[in-house]
């Protein structure tokens, strides 16, 4: 399996690497055996976050004593410096490693975001000094928002950018790819698979590996998910035109009902993050993270059910999503 160099981190990794997301539903034995199924195919690389529950002790317990054949990442989303440092710590000793390759900043969507998390006591003063400390290898970003990312670029202060790109979305490559290849910065591919709403696997992942330099990262929580999502990159055919086909038609299939995350919605009068919504409420029906979603749903500030279907975000949306209709059925679901 070819391996692709990471932008600047200098890192060559997977052009299908592990996704440690959906893992939090497994159990602890469950989680081990799919992380040491990825590491004996020959993954290298695991991106897990703070925000995934127990995905980082699952790692620590299970993968820390291979740790020489597997780079990691991992994110927060802790917006202050000390809040970032501690975040930072809690991650080493979690996957009980004394170095994390890429530390990124996890899901910075608002202007008010980027302004704390680069102010002088901000999250990157604080991956900064882990850097300089030896504790972390390089500093990422992440984020829904493909113009956030732009920005992130411009900036100069990130090795990676991490975006949804799939067949579906397919926003970053007009302006943020060819930016951060020009800018040596490495292109993480989340939702590589829709978050699980796409169902021609092998066509999805190799639309993805066809973009040059772009390294995926599917969901795994089940030992038959490493061989099924690796297969495209050890034996990779580029698409069709007839498989192209097949995948526009999905993608327009989906259309009607697919939540890009663009944020286009917001903001919403009634405080609502819609969003964020929509991806607890995937992660509920796809991840069937039937007992996590709904406690991180309930410490929302503003729940679904505050919605007073005034419309204005469907005015907005530019998917004509029928978002009032969405977030009765997360505010049924979720409580």
């Amino acid at each position: 399996m070819e391996k692709r160099r990471l932008g600047r981190t200098g890192l060559l990794v997977t052009p299908i690497s592990f996704g440690a997301l959906p893992m939090q539903r497994c159990t602890m034995e469950e989680a081990g055996k799919v992380l040491l199924a990825a590491l004996d195919a020959g993954i290298n690389f695991i991106d897990t976050a703070r925000a995934y529950t127990d995905s980082e002790e699952k790692i620590g317990r299970y993968a820390a004593g291979r740790r020489n054949e597997y780079y990691l990442a991992t994110k927060s989303m802790a917006r202050t410096k000390d809040a970032m440092a501690q975040d930072i710590n809690t991650s080493l000793a979690n996957m009980k490693t004394g170095y994390i390759d890429i530390y990124q900043m996890h899901n910075v969507k608002t202007d008010q975001e980027w302004d704390a998390v680069m102010a002088p006591d901000g999250a990157l003063a604080a991956l900064k000094e882990a850097q300089a400390a030896g504790k972390i290898g390089h500093i990422g970003i992440t984020s829904h928002n493909v113009d956030m990312l732009v920005r992130a670029v411009k900036a100069g202060e990130f090795s990676t950018v991490q975006v949804p790109f799939n067949c579906v979305e397919q926003g970053a490559m007009k302006e943020l790819f060819p930016l951060a290849q020009a800018a040596d910065v490495g292109i993480i591919g989340m939702k590589p698979l829709g978050g699980g709403l796409l169902s021609h696997v092998d066509l999805a992942l190799r639309f993805v590996l066809q973009q040059p330099g772009v390294v995926a990262i599917p969901g795994m929580d089940r030992v038959e998910h490493v061989a099924q999502n690796l297969a495209p990159a050890i034996d990779f055919t580029p698409l069709t035109d007839e498989e192209l086909a097949q995948l526009k038609a999905e993608a327009e299939k989906l259309g009607a009902n697919f939540c890009r995350r663009c944020g286009y919605c917001m903001p919403c009068v009634a405080g609502i993050d819609i969003p964020q919504m929509f991806i607890f409420h995937l992660q509920y029906t796809r991840y069937d993270l039937k007992t996590a979603i709904p406690q991180r749903y309930q410490g929302s500030k503003v729940k679904a059910s505050s919605c007073i279907e005034c419309g204005e975000c469907e005015a907005r949306c530019p998917y004509n999503l029928p978002i009032r209709e969405r977030m009765k059925q997360v505010a049924r679901d979720l409580g």
